[in-house]
């Protein structure tokens, strides 16, 4: 009897991929007619990257920028809740809140935003994008509604409760940072990628600018009960329920563009992307995006089906698959090693002193006019501080964002980065050595220049460059690294070196603050440690994600069977 001929294995087709909008185009199912997983993914991949701009991306950004809105309002309005939580709550300690307390609800939010990133990072990688996307900003409409909503009680003091919410709000925002990069990496066009991450990254200035608008209105709103008062320790009364009111509409109001864009992000496709070169189980993944639409838990496909598209993948797609294993041996290559260096240590470098620079506020506040120690009344007091930060912002902050949106694709991400951090060396240095020997004028000037190189420079790039430089399978856990690298280095500078500024310093003394150029000087260091950091980062403009991760190369030869390589198809 003649041999029977070798059977051959079914052609796996892929399936439907639920999901897709206006703002979010479903570019896999425009492919699903090619057979060839590796000839699909090149097509798809390809109509994304030389898509020309259009409105589409234009959705894509306000969909994903109105995230970082929200996170800058919440992390912009906490100085401006302190003032007003301790007007309400600590009128015997002269309407303030005692230092204490005052920095843990400032720590809180970054203490959160770690956890958040390094969780959100892994888990985007993990499960997806598209699952992922929008949790996120849930836990941020919860937590600042929770927040708004806040009362102590005998036995429950309302500063805990602030901190527990904003400890929770913290994790959503830190969500937002790697989730909202890599999905507008994967869906932008090369030409323009670096203008719609910029695009992204800049609504944070937004965010900012409507917050001290925010708190402005608030304020005219209660003028008459507020001017009733003397000062926040003589606020009673109607005064203080006017406060209590400010402060609770200033932090819901937050939540409000979250609720808008809250759709959109839980209706994107999962990005083609991670569909081609992590999600391999097609038939799994199709009925698991119905199941969770439909408020299942998972999806059961047939099996049959299921091991075909698996072992189809697994012979035919060249790319690597995420693994414990892969992720180590990937970063064991000294290019790639070097490569999360300089994405984590630049971000790191940068927030160590980013954050430092509010230490001048004050002095800059009495120069530009708007100083709240000699206020009269306590709406003095507010307004001051309303459009003395309300100035603060326009003064660099606005500006630098979009000057990089404009510059980024044709500058560069990286002379951007280099540029900005070389500049804010001699300011930091020009601020700490003649601190004491320059007049006010002149340190606003350098106040000014510092904030807007900040953002036309390495804040802005420190956000983009991660989402770009990655593989697929490891781009948000590696952005979440960088990102939770820069907000510890946050903490360090606010929680440890900004606090040396008063070493030295005794009771009545006319400069409570005699180490302060000193403490300016050692974020000059940082600054100058950015710039070697940022010799480690390539340049991305004008390239595609696959020539940044090195995904492009040539397929590497097959195994022989048997091969025990095989044999971890499963492992992720």
């Amino acid at each position: 009897m003649a041999d029977a001929a070798p059977s051959t294995p079914p052609q796996a087709y892929a399936h439907k991929t639920t999901g897709g909008n206006n703002a979010y185009h479903n570019f896999h199912n425009d492919f699903l007619h090619i057979q060839d997983p590796n000839e699909r993914r090149r097509l798809a991949l390809a109509e994304i990257d030389k898509a020309p701009f259009g409105w589409y991306h234009v959705r894509a950004c306000i969909v994903a920028g109105i995230g970082f809105f929200t996170d800058s309002y919440d992390i912009f309005a906490v100085s401006l809740l302190n003032t007003m939580l301790g007007i309400v709550y600590y009128p015997e300690n002269k309407g303030q809140l005692p230092a204490s307390s005052d920095n843990a609800i400032k720590l809180a939010t970054s203490a959160g935003t770690v956890v958040g990133q390094l969780a959100f990072g892994f888990l985007a990688d993990h499960v997806g994008r598209k699952r992922m996307y929008g949790l996120e900003l849930i836990i941020i409409i919860f937590a600042t509604l929770g927040q708004a909503l806040s009362s102590g009680s005998p036995s429950v003091n309302v500063v805990g409760l602030i901190i527990f919410w904003r400890v929770l709000l913290g994790v959503g925002i830190g969500g937002d940072y790697p989730l909202s990069s890599i999905i507008t990496s994967e869906f932008a066009t090369t030409k323009w990628r670096g203008a719609m991450m910029g695009a992204v990254f800049a609504m944070q200035g937004i965010g900012q600018l409507v917050c001290a608008f925010v708190m402005l209105f608030v304020t005219l709103g209660f003028k008459e009960a507020l001017s009733a008062s003397t000062g926040p320790a003589d606020c009673t009364g109607y005064c203080t329920v006017a406060v209590d009111k400010m402060w609770r509409t200033l932090i819901g109001f937050g939540a409000v563009p979250a609720c808008i864009a809250l759709y959109y992000r839980l209706t994107i496709p999962e990005t083609p992307r991670y569909t081609f070169d992590v999600g391999r189980d097609v038939e799994k993944a199709a009925d698991d995006v119905k199941a969770y639409m439909s408020g299942k838990a998972e999806g059961h496909p047939d099996d049959v089906a299921r091991i075909q598209a698996r072992e189809a993948a697994q012979t035919q797609l060249t790319i690597p698959k995420a693994s414990w294993n892969d992720f180590c041996r990937h970063y064991a290559i000294p290019k790639n090693g070097l490569l999360l260096f300089g994405t984590a240590g630049s971000w790191f470098m940068l927030d160590v002193a980013f954050y430092g620079l509010s230490l001048n506020n004050a002095l800059i506040l009495q120069v530009i006019g708007y100083s709240t120690s000699g206020a009269q009344t306590t709406y003095q007091l507010l307004y001051n501080t309303a459009i003395g930060n309300l100035i603060i912002v326009l003064a660099g902050a606005v500006p630098g964002y979009w000057v990089s949106v404009a510059t980024l694709d044709t500058l560069g991400r990286k002379t951007i980065q280099m540029g900005g951090f070389i500049i804010l060396t001699i300011l930091f240095i020009v601020m700490g050595f003649a601190y004491y020997h320059i007049s006010s004028n002149a340190l606003l000037a350098i106040y000014v220049l510092a904030q807007f190189f900040f953002n036309f420079g390495p804040n802005t790039t420190t956000f983009i460059v991660p989402g770009e430089v990655f593989p697929t399978r490891y781009r948000s856990t590696s952005h979440g690294i960088s990102a939770a690298s820069g907000k510890i280095g946050s903490i360090i500078g606010q929680g440890a070196i900004s606090t040396l500024r008063t070493r030295g310093a005794t009771p009545g003394d006319a400069n409570p603050n005699p180490w302060m150029d000193h403490v300016l000087e050692i974020y000059a260091l940082f600054m100058l440690l950015g710039v070697f950091t940022t010799l480690f980062i390539p340049e991305t403009k004008r390239k595609t994600l696959e020539e940044l991760s090195g995904e492009d190369q040539p397929a590497p030869m097959p195994l022989a069977e048997g091969s025990s390589t095989g044999k971890t198809a499963d492992s992720l």
